[in-house]
């Protein structure tokens, strides 16, 4: 499973890990993703997501029907 928030769509970066000396090495930045059981009451039943902190805290400010639509608008999202 690939680490992508389906919600927001955050997914790994890439960037440098910088000694004192200045030295560069190559390093990946994950998200901050949990897998999370939503409840959906208009179809009365539970789904699973994979999504981050700040996906949870979209959900939670614009509920998750409006979040879940959002997202597979923009294609975060598909099976559900």
């Amino acid at each position: 499973m690939s680490k992508v928030c389906q919600v927001t769509g955050k997914k790994m970066m890439v960037g440098n890990n910088v000694s004192h000396s200045k030295r560069r090495t190559k390093r990946r930045f994950y998200p901050n993703l949990f897998k999370k059981k939503f409840y959906l009451p208009e179809e009365d039943r539970w789904i699973s997501l994979t999504v981050s902190a700040a996906g949870i805290r979209t959900i939670n400010k614009r509920g998750l029907v409006a979040a879940l639509k959002e997202a597979k608008e923009k294609g975060y999202v598909t099976n559900i």
